[in-house]
């Protein structure tokens, strides 16, 4: 039987508690929509997005995981402690935004966190900077895409339901909208719903746990997805508030086309291999769907906190890891 290094089992937990926080936070977008337009109840919506989360992660593999284990940092430079300090700044910044109900990207957070003690470790030379140039542009870029695919959507739904009264369409939609969140939450599996399922698989091969190949044990795939679940929840209801209520007042309709949106353009970069945040893309495209009914109807003032946020966490997520990185290097 093999013997589990002590710093293993510690950032084991800790990748666990960023999990926690993912679901109170990023997984919480998954069903901002249909929680907002009261077509599920949380419990309901939770469960709904659980299993679209682990169809998308068997369906479309571990390209995430893949992304942040070999695509943004050079392998040489990654050991157990640079992924330790790189959880521990992930925890602190999504923890953080989460207790303000501001949405975030966990996957920002992770990277971020993982650049500022892979830089710690082994200096500037650590960083694949053709990687983490594609996640920055798609802090911008993302956003962009789910605020016009929401624009569309809804202008197309406007078109084909002009003259039929709003409350047959409400109605409608409401059995829509399943299927749209069901879609949506699957897309959310297929490009981020991975991340802690493959840095704790990367965390066992990186300590010679896994053998010489590696995979993701079905046991971290299950603790995973229960973990994000229950962090949905137990406390993702301030970020749900944020997304489907603050930014635009949302009804069925919008909220089927907010979600179709979204999951094209996740869907859709997933599969040209492109590193996107699910996070930025729904809210995107939420007020892409709130500025067809007039501009005003957006909270610009709630977007504008929202994207200080996001331009904030992979540099705040990455001086932390950094931070945390040099305390840890203290003691060992």
């Amino acid at each position: 039987m093999l013997e589990v290094p002590l710093v293993v089992i510690v950032a084991v937990i800790i990748a666990l508690i960023f999990d926690f926080g993912n679901g109170l936070n990023d997984a919480a977008n998954s069903i901002s929509t249909i929680v907002a337009t009261r077509v599920m109840n949380m419990r309901q919506a939770v469960l709904l997005a659980a299993i679209g989360n682990f169809i998308g992660a068997f369906v479309f593999g571990v390209a995430v995981a893949t992304t942040i284990g070999k695509g943004l940092i050079e392998p040489s430079a990654v050991n157990s402690y640079v992924i330790l300090a790189g959880l521990i700044g992930a925890v602190f910044w999504v923890y953080l935004t989460t207790y303000f109900g501001l949405p975030i990207s966990a996957s920002h957070s992770l990277i971020g966190g993982y650049i500022g003690s892979a830089i710690a470790a082994s200096g500037l030379k650590a960083v694949i900077f053709s990687g983490v140039a594609k996640v920055v542009i798609f802090i911008f870029v993302a956003p962009i895409l789910g605020m016009m695919g929401g624009f569309l959507f809804q202008l197309l739904m406007f078109h084909i339901f002009k003259k039929a009264e709003p409350f047959k369409v409400n109605k409608y939609f409401r059995k829509l909208q399943i299927l749209s969140s069901s879609v949506y939450s699957i897309g959310h599996g297929t490009n981020d719903a991975q991340k802690t399922m493959g840095i704790i698989s990367i965390l066992l091969f990186s300590a010679g746990l896994l053998g010489k190949e590696f995979y993701i044990p079905f046991w971290v795939i299950l603790l995973s997805y229960t973990t994000i679940a229950l962090g949905t929840l137990v406390g993702g209801w301030k970020v749900v508030k944020t997304m489907g209520m603050r930014i635009t007042k949302l009804q069925p309709v919008n909220g089927f086309c907010a979600e179709t949106a979204g999951a094209s353009v996740i869907i859709g970069s997933t599969i040209l291999g492109i590193p996107v945040s699910t996070t930025h893309i729904i809210s995107g495209s939420i007020m892409g769907v709130g500025a067809l009914k007039r501009v005003s109807a957006v909270r610009w003032g709630i977007a504008r906190n929202i994207l200080r946020a996001w331009i904030l966490t992979i540099p705040m997520s990455a001086l932390v890891g950094g931070l945390s990185y040099l305390i840890i290097k203290l003691f060992i």
